[in-house]
């Protein structure tokens, strides 16, 4: 088996990449497990890896010194993430929790760097992801701080359906409604009313374990401007 067929199931980025340079960064892939509810890692502290997704739901997070908490974001299977905390060689700015039971897979700081300076497909491929993360993140703040419930559940349904940051999603996303909860920092039971006023308006169909998305673009729209002035 090449090294693209051993990476190939653990990063979908492996296609990016030559033979020789999937050859050179194999090794530096390492896999952990870690159970739901789980910190994978604290803020503070030193996580030295790029970090994917195999299976599982992992929340960025942190709590402020006043005691509140923010969620940045969720990555689901098929996300990769931490890259610009490896780039600029710090510690964790925000806490790691597997939602779910998560298998991770692990491309070590110096497999990642190597690959930054000498493959120009897979640094183009970062920037991307860079870009991505950074719009998802500023979008974050103004759902927290300006969207109602419903607003807010949209907001992380529809970052999970990103197709640059979960290329592997296809019009549904298994997850639960006690961790959609989680994500988007609502309790389960303000979640489940948030999910049925979306579905009464058919932007969402939900399930026991899965959420499935008729229009991604509805939805996108969904407690915005544009949205109103539709309406």
């Amino acid at each position: 088996m090449s090294a693209k067929e051993q990476l190939r199931p653990l990063a979908f980025w492996a296609d990016l990449l030559s033979e020789e340079e999937a050859s050179t960064v194999i090794n530096g892939i390492s896999e952990r497990r870690y159970p739901a509810g789980s910190y994978i890692c604290h803020r503070g502290d030193r996580f030295d890896f790029w970090t994917g997704i195999v299976t599982g739901l992992v929340k960025m997070s942190a709590v402020s010194l006043s005691g509140k908490s923010m969620t940045y974001g969720g990555v689901s299977a098929g996300g990769w993430f931490g890259e610009g905390t490896i780039m600029k060689n710090e510690v964790r700015k925000y806490d790691l929790v597997a939602v779910r039971d998560t298998h991770l897979a692990m491309l070590n700081r110096s497999g990642f760097m190597w690959l930054f300076e000498n493959s120009v497909r897979f640094a183009q491929f970062v920037a991307y992801q860079l870009n991505e993360r950074m719009g998802q993140f500023i979008a974050t703040i103004e759902s927290d701080r300006l969207h109602d419930p419903a607003a807010r559940v949209a907001r992380h349904l529809i970052w999970l359906f990103n197709p640059v940051l979960y290329p592997n999603t296809h019009g549904h996303v298994e997850i639960t409604q006690e961790e959609l909860g989680l994500l988007a920092g609502l309790s389960r039971q303000v979640t489940n009313r948030a999910l049925a006023t979306l579905e009464a308006e058919g932007l969402v169909q939900t399930q026991h374990t899965k959420v499935a998305v008729p229009s991604l673009d509805k939805l996108a729209r969904y407690g915005s401007d544009d949205d109103r002035a539709d309406g």
